[in-house]
């Protein structure tokens, strides 16, 4: 991994541990201390890393503040032959972390871009979570205000899959409170707080139980959270109800054929029968 016998630049994009710094790839240790330069979202985060595994190849910061500012410096780096590693402080770049803009453009400029999988709280949590994962839905971080988080929320309502969310500590109380108002008290849902840390804590429940948990022992609300949240059970009796909801929300934005497609692409309705509740929907009131 050592030499670049064909003189391209190349850029990886390199996972790296949630907590345990121990969850490190033989292959992705080997390449950061191979390449030229390893663009970080912090610095400092990424130095301990290093110091742990015997690292020292150059590092440059390049976080959601200045990636547009540097790419242009990198891609220059990358077409003059230089080896390049991308990491964000924790887990897989680009998920919910920097590196989308330069990765973007190091494709469309041509240079090859070359994974390095390993650690990521989504995948890690859903492992463990006892919740289906056959099919799920990434939410990421929900907005911090809470009229557009409630109507974040909102739209999901009718999601037939597991909804996956990340939550900091400073909002990981309001946010679920919304979970339960918006989703559904009776949801069953699982927290997943500091996964391969220390304090790692995985607690099922309802959503109304967790949030009481949480609210009881304050020490439950310090750290990073993924928030996993079962969908909606669609059976003969809550089919109707579901993607009913479904098609008279997309009503709002869309066409009724367009509308009716994809609330049964959501839901698992048939699409003839949401066609033909839209067109009750649309009878003028006598």
């Amino acid at each position: 991994m050592s030499g670049n016998a064909s003189n391209e630049g190349v850029l990886y994009v390199v996972a790296t541990p949630i907590g345990n710094l121990q969850d490190m790839s033989l292959r992705a240790i080997d390449i950061l201390k191979s390449v030229d330069l390893v663009a970080a979202e912090d610095t400092r985060h990424t130095r301990k890393l290093f110091t742990y595994h015997g690292i020292a190849t150059p590092l440059l910061a390049v976080h959601e503040h200045n990636e547009r500012d540097v790419t242009g410096r990198l891609l220059a780096r990358l077409a003059a032959g230089e080896r390049i590693a991308l990491v964000s402080d924790a887990g897989t770049p680009l998920i919910s972390d920097p590196g989308f803009v330069l990765v973007r453009a190091a494709r469309e400029a041509g240079v090859r871009v070359v994974p390095v999988p390993g650690a990521s709280a989504l995948v890690t949590a859903l492992s463990v979570s006892g919740l289906p994962t056959d099919r799920f839905r990434f939410e990421g971080f929900l907005p911090p205000r809470q009229a557009a988080r409630r109507q974040r929320l909102q739209t999901l309502r009718a999601q037939a899959v597991t909804l996956v969310f990340y939550e900091s500590s400073h909002r990981i109380v309001e946010a679920l409170a919304d979970m339960a108002d918006c989703l559904g008290a009776a949801r069953r849902a699982v927290i997943a707080r500091e996964l391969t840390k220390t304090y790692e804590t995985i607690h099922a429940g309802t959503l109304a139980e967790l949030l009481d948990w949480l609210q009881a022992d304050t020490n439950q609300q310090k750290g990073e959270f993924v928030v996993l949240v079962h969908g909606v059970e669609i059976d003969p009796e809550q089919l109707d109800a579901a993607a009913r909801y479904a098609l008279e929300v997309l009503l709002e934005e869309l066409p009724l054929r367009q509308a009716s497609a994809l609330a049964a692409r959501i839901t698992g309705a048939p699409k003839n029968r949401l066609y033909e509740y839209g067109l009750e929907l649309k009878k003028p009131t006598p």
